[in-house]
Formats: C-alpha cells, sequence, structure tokens
C-alpha cells in the first residue's frame, strides 16, 4: 500500500519526469513536468503542496463535521462512533502525506519518505482503531446505564477490561508491523522476547501477580466498581473506586482512600454486602421477671406487627420467640429480614420496628427490664435480731 501511494521515479536525462510508479509520485511527476524543476521554482512547489494539504484538511474536517450532524439524528451511535474515531486520523495522514511529497521536491530520499509513509499509516490506523475501542466502549456504557432492563445492563469493570484488552493487543500489533514495514527483524525480536521473558517474569513476579490478580477480578467479578466490599482477614472495608490492572482503589467509610494489590484478593476472603438480597434484624429484648405472665401475648402482637409490616419480606425467616432466663430479665429474641438491602433505608425500618416493638410491651402494661440486683438484709441496726439467729447466741 505504501509503494502504491509514493514510489517516483528519477527524472530522465533530457529533464523531463518519466511517469511515478506511485500515487504520490504520479503527482510529483505531474507538478514537475508542467512547472519545472530546481531554483524558486521548488519552494513555489512545497507551498502549493503544504496549501493543498491545509485544504484538503480543511475540507474533510466540514464535510465530516456536516456529516456528524446528520448522523445524530439516527438512532445507533455507532456510526457517530466511527466518524469521531476517524477525524483526527485522517487529518494526521493528510498533513503527514502533504508534508512528505513536499520533501520530495527537495530531493529527500525515497526510502526516508518510503519509512515516513509507512510509519504514518501505521499510526493513523492505530489512532483510529483506539479511538473506535474508547468510543465503542462509552456507548456501551451510556446504552447500559439508559437500559431499564437489568439483564441488558452491562458490568463496567468487565467493559473497561475488554478495552484495555482490546487498546493494549492493537498497540502491540501496531508496533510489530511498523518495525517490520522499516525492515526490523521481527523472528529475531520475538526470539529475544521469549528467552528475555523468562528473565521479566522472574524479576518481575510481584507485577505479574498484580496483573493476573486483576485480570481474576474481571473474570470472576467478585465485585465491581461501585460495590462496598469488606474483609474478615484485613481491616479493609469500603466503596471500589477503581480497579486497574496493578491496584484496585477502595474509599473507605472515613472518606480515605486505600490502594491494595491486585494480588492481596487471592489470598484474602471478601464480603460483597453490595449483593445482599436482604437485611437482618436480630435483636434481644428483656422483660422483667414479674412481667413473664404477659410474654407469650406480647411475642405473638410483635410477630403479628412484622408480618404486616410493608418493609419485612415474609417470605423470608420470621421468628419472635421466648429465649431464655436472664440474670435480671425474661429475654424473647426477634429475627427478621427486611425487603431492602440499603444501610440508610435499613436502620430507618429498624428504628420504626423497635420503637413498634416498645409500644407493644408498654401497651401490655409490661417493662423492658434493665440489669437489677436484689439484696437480702437479715436484719438493720436498731432492730431486734430473729430467734435462733448467731447475735442471740449465748455460746457464741
Amino acid at each position: 500500500m505504501v509503494r502504491l501511494l509514493f514510489q517516483a521515479a528519477p527524472l530522465s536525462q533530457q529533464g523531463e519526469a518519466p511517469p511515478g510508479s506511485g500515487i504520490l509520485g504520479a503527482i510529483r511527476d505531474a507538478i514537475v513536468r508542467y512547472t519545472g524543476d530546481g531554483g524558486w521554482i521548488t519552494w513555489i512547489q512545497v507551498f502549493v503542496v503544504v496549501f493543498a494539504a491545509l485544504l484538503l484538511d480543511f475540507t474533510q474536517r466540514n464535510v465530516l463535521a456536516r456529516l456528524k450532524k446528520r448522523l445524530e439524528r439516527t438512532r445507533t451511535p455507532w456510526d457517530d462512533a466511527i466518524l469521531d474515531a476517524l477525524t483526527a486520523p485522517i487529518s494526521l495522514l493528510i498533513w503527514v502525506l502533504g508534508i512528505t511529497l513536499a520533501g520530495s521536491f527537495l530531493d529527500m530520499e525515497t526510502q526516508v519518505i518510503y519509512n515516513i509513509i509507512t510509519l504514518t499509516l501505521v499510526a493513523a490506523v492505530t489512532w483510529f482503531l483506539l479511538r473506535l475501542i474508547r468510543n465503542g466502549q462509552a456507548n456501551l456504557l451510556e446504552a447500559s446505564r439508559q437500559s431499564k432492563s437489568e439483564r441488558d445492563r452491562l458490568d463496567p469493570s468487565t467493559v473497561e477490561a475488554i478495552g484495555k484488552l482490546l487498546r493494549l493487543t492493537v498497540t502491540i500489533t501496531a508496533t510489530l508491523i511498523a518495525l517490520q514495514q522499516i525492515g526490523v527483524n521481527i523472528s529475531a525480536i520475538l526470539a529475544f522476547g521469549g528467552i528475555g521473558g523468562i528473565a521479566v517474569g522472574f524479576a518481575a513476579k510481584d507485577l505479574l501477580a498484580n496483573f493476573f490478580g486483576g485480570l481474576m477480578i474481571y473474570m470472576d467479578r467478585p465485585f465491581k466498581v461501585g460495590d462496598w466490599i469488606r474483609s474478615p482477614d484485613r481491616n479493609i472495608e469500603g466503596t471500589v473506586e477503581s480497579i486497574g490492572w496493578r491496584l484496585t482503589r477502595i474509599r473507605t467509610f472515613d472518606k480515605r482512600p486505600l490502594y491494595l494489590p491486585n494480588s492481596i484478593f487471592s489470598t484474602i476472603a471478601v464480603e460483597n454486602p453490595q449483593r445482599m438480597l436482604n437485611r437482618r434484624i436480630y435483636e434481644t429484648i428483656g422483660l422483667r421477671y414479674q412481667d413473664m405472665d404477659k410474654m407469650d401475648d406480647i411475642t405473638r402482637d410483635v410477630k403479628a406487627m412484622l408480618q404486616n409490616h410493608p418493609e419485612i419480606d415474609t417470605r423470608q425467616t420470621l421468628m419472635v420467640n421466648f429465649n431464655s432466663f436472664g440474670p435480671s430479665s425474661v429475654d424473647f429474641f426477634v429475627y427478621t429480614l427486611t425487603k431492602t438491602t440499603n444501610w440508610q433505608r435499613y436502620h430507618e425500618i429498624k428504628h420504626e420496628i423497635l420503637l413498634k416493638i416498645a409500644g407493644i410491651i408498654t401497651r401490655h402494661g409490661a417493662e423492658i427490664a434493665f440489669p437489677t440486683s436484689t439484696l437480702h438484709v437479715a436484719s438493720l441496726p436498731g432492730q431486734a435480731q430473729p430467734a435462733g439467729s448467731p447475735a442471740n447466741d449465748p455460746d457464741r
């Protein structure tokens, strides 16, 4: 393709330019044929070529801008993504081809021009693909956010991981193609990379462990960006802000950033409360011993209240039962699950339920017990000792 664009032939001995064997070569030869060559004419030719590149770039930008306005009216976002990805690489291609064509009038070596055009084509295509991947990733995430169906929504972390892998693949492939086009022996590089990769692997084993740890997070998806996670093995708790190839950033509840190497997640247990189906209310409440006869009625009314509460999931386990004889109270426990998993809303519901339980206890004429002690005194000073007490024993 590069040879098709430019492969200029030298002038003949009579000073006439033979037909070029490439597109840019043919353009150059045509200009030389009609305007001549050498001296100040060469600089006019360079000016004309640069001005033509400027005019062509201006024209393509205006054409693509008008086309973009029309495509914005369509329902699919992919035509906008492709058009937006094309604009900058086309400008790069126009300017580099224009400058190399202008350089050919200044007797720039053909091989140099060939290498410049080769690298420009590779760079333009690579830039286009990278911009297209970025735009496609943004379109997928936007469509996922606007989707009303939970089934059609995509995990942002997975989309981001796929985007990173595609960009890495495009970059590596483009680098190898560029090196091969300019004459570098790719086989030798790959052979050296196989041997050197072993040494690099030993030297950067922690980096590779973090890389594969990040890959496992993307594949297994124990959590995603925005999830609240915690670990019972380590002092780790907070909201996931980003998942990189080496580090995962968590924002703790006191708003401090916590940076964790990805390899740590393969050695610790991670809880994801964000994915719980319900939240549990589990409370033990004590009544006074003198209210023991009211225990059955109180537990029955508390259970009925929970069964009729709109925020309690009655499909799950619901228990209200007398539990134990405590040191200073008779205890019953409440075990139930809320429909919501939102932490703030859960505490509002729990607040309401505990107040209703207290109201039920009061309505039955009972009281919630608190720790008490009963002291039995045999006698007080100034009072007669009971018969048979040690104080009245004459043999004492």
